[in-house]
């Protein structure tokens, strides 16, 4: 996976110690991160209902 090569390996021990530290479990660490990415605002009205597709997603 892609996000192991953010958190695994001894070069990656800071990386899983601030993690551990945000109250990371070892099974959490185990799965894929996934970054949710959501351009919703105001300005647009056709984008006025992507906050609750992002908060659906989360």
């Amino acid at each position: 996976m892609r996000s192991d090569q953010m958190k695994k390996g001894l070069e990656r021990t800071p990386h899983r110690a601030l993690l551990k530290a945000l109250s990371y479990t070892n099974e959490e660490l185990d799965r894929p991160i996934i970054g949710v990415a959501n351009s919703a605002n105001e300005l647009i009205p056709g984008h006025i209902h992507l906050k609750d597709i992002a908060a659906a997603v989360k």
